[in-house]
């Protein structure tokens, strides 16, 4: 059996020794790995791999997850690459994993598979499928193999969202326009997700990602705009994206500099109400 040509990317801003040490888990895996570094100022191209198959693009400013993303495919599909892994700075992958993916993706059709991805073992509290192959309506965008041919046809990653909501966007506009997610759930990537924490609150446990401020500005803006672009074909996900209650809760008892990002959720919806997108927190 052919090996399938696979390129990656994996996006950095403002990394950690830890962060740039990830990708030594998966280059030998990769034809081809576009570094795109979105940290200002200073570049990190002295503390990357020494090998060949880098292809270091520093933008000199934090163009974004989407951008980064669009650059990086755009590129490999010049170089006629069909399929990209895109990594996080903080992910990692154990022996084996990628060459088992890319063996599975050989082996089915591939014609309306837009992401196959392996099961990410996070700290999330969620449970396993028990099945080998599932189809979730979204992944976290790291550590997806995508297929660039649907990539082109559904218009690439939405660069206006900026960060947060990206891949959300992406898999409701994929399922929406007929292409499925495969999910491999005997395949594990390690996802570290930052400082999440679950804390106990009355009765349940909460769910908090200490997420700083300019996050929450942009989570709260732009998943109201996903709402609004997908809510009549799945108004259940879209309803629970737009909850703050639990959110504002998490920040008041357990979060750090409460104010500022209680500020930031407040200007993100005020932003979204005067349509504004794109990088815009600063403003």
């Amino acid at each position: 059996m052919n090996s399938l040509k696979v390129a990656g990317v994996v996006v950095l801003y403002n990394p950690t020794d830890e962060d740039i040490s990830n990708i030594d888990t998966y280059i030998d895996d990769v034809d081809v790995l576009y570094v795109v570094d979105n940290t200002k100022d200073k570049k990190n191209d002295h503390r990357l791999p020494k090998n060949k198959k880098i292809k270091y693009i520093f933008n000199n400013k934090n163009l974004g997850i989407a951008e980064a993303l669009n650059i990086a495919s755009k590129e490999a599909i010049k170089e006629k690459y069909e399929w990209i892994l895109t990594m996080d700075q903080d992910t990692r992958f154990e022996n084996k994993v990628i060459e088992n993916v890319k063996k599975e993706i050989l082996k089915i059709n591939i014609e309306n598979i837009a992401i196959v991805t392996p099961w990410h073992n996070t700290k999330l509290k969620t449970e396993k499928n028990k099945e080998k192959i599932d189809y979730p309506l979204d992944v976290m965008t790291s550590g997806n193999f995508l297929n660039l041919n649907i990539y082109q046809k559904l218009g690439g990653f939405k660069d206006w969202l900026f960060i947060d909501g990206v891949d959300m966007e992406y898999c409701l506009n994929l399922n929406k326009s007929g292409y499925k997610i495969m999910r491999l759930n005997n395949y594990e990537m390690k996802h570290n997700l930052g400082n999440i924490v679950y804390r106990k609150f009355l009765w349940k446990d909460l769910l908090i990602t200490n997420h700083s401020a300019m996050r929450r500005y942009y989570q709260c803006r732009n998943y109201h705009y996903i709402r609004d672009m997908y809510i009549s074909n799945y108004r259940e996900y879209c309803e629970i994206l737009v909850k703050l209650k639990s959110i504002i809760v998490g920040i008041i008892f357990f979060e750090n500099n409460k104010l500022e990002k209680l500020k930031a959720i407040y200007k993100g919806y005020r932003d979204y109400k005067l349509g504004k997108k794109g990088d815009t927190y600063y403003e």
